[in-house]
């Protein structure tokens, strides 16, 4: 079997939207179909290595860490890499056939991902734990011990409290794999009052107007990618919870997914 891009979505395809797995060809190197999956979903979450399963699989509250996809190999699994993407789990690696030959495997398992509740324009939102929950983000905080006082130093200015929790929480990655979460803003636009907090594949940016000496009363500007502004009166994690859900806002997401997820992009610290 040639492993391209292509063979993969057919592999998925067969697969379908509900629980099921394949054994691959003996002679397939099952590392390049993990680095297949990587380059387009992110760094895996390792759900079995070397046959031991990470008990918090397993031992968890829940089923947010992707045991649904063991559950067909029983014992038998290997080393299994896992991804979670909008409502499903993928995961790859080595499992023993019935008759005992370790092969490379490909399997998809249903994800639960909770459903944000209505708002309430008087309700008390942490937007945060919000986002984690919009994202059915299960992993552990990836950036805990960021130097705020170090970065902020640097940039000469205090940085909005949601910003830094995003950070510490979700660490270098993607929204939907489409808005890049910057890991400290940058300063492009610094002379226009701006700084740039995350950016997408289409050339938007999103910054904040440096306005106000409270950071966490700074509204998000997004500057399209000819140089129009647009203006929003709310912090950024709940714009882009807004962007996420809301198929009507100027600059959704929620359009083109049905669910959302964290795209991760290395290994946590």
């Amino acid at each position: 079997m040639e492993l391209t891009q292509a063979t993969v979505n057919d592999l998925l395809a067969g697969l379908g939207p509900g629980n099921d797995f394949l054994y691959l060809p003996g002679d397939l190197d099952p590392q390049e179909m993990t680095d297949l999956l990587a380059g387009r979903y992110g760094v895996p979450r390792t759900l079995v290595l070397d046959g031991f399963t990470d008990s918090t699989v397993v031992d968890g509250p829940d089923e947010r860490r992707g045991a649904a996809l063991l559950a067909p190999f029983q014992e038998r699994a290997v080393t299994i890499r896992a991804w979670a993407y909008g409502d499903q789990w993928i995961g790859t690696g080595t499992a023993r056939d019935p008759e005992g030959a370790e092969r490379p495997v490909l399997a998809v398992a249903r994800r639960e991902v909770p459903a944000p509740s209505a708002i309430s324009p008087d309700d008390d939102i942490d937007w945060v734990e919000r986002l984690v929950l919009i994202t059915g983000w299960a992993e552990p905080a990836q950036r805990p011990d960021v130097d705020w006082a170090e970065v902020e130093s640097r940039l000469g200015t205090t940085l909005p409290s949601d910003y830094k929790r995003m950070v510490e929480t979700f660490g270098e990655g993607a929204f939907d794999g489409y808005l890049d979460l910057n890991q400290e803003p940058w300063t492009y636009f610094k002379e226009d009052g701006l700084l740039i907090w995350a950016g997408t594949e289409h050339e938007d940016v999103y910054c904040w107007r440096v306005d106000d000496n409270d950071p966490d009363h700074w509204p998000v500007v997004v500057r399209s990618f000819d140089g129009e502004d647009v203006p929003f009166a709310y912090p950024i994690a709940e714009f882009v919870c807004r962007i996420l859900t809301d198929p009507h806002h100027r600059f959704t997401m929620a359009r083109y997914f049905d669910t959302h997820w964290f795209m991760n992009y290395r290994e946590s610290d």
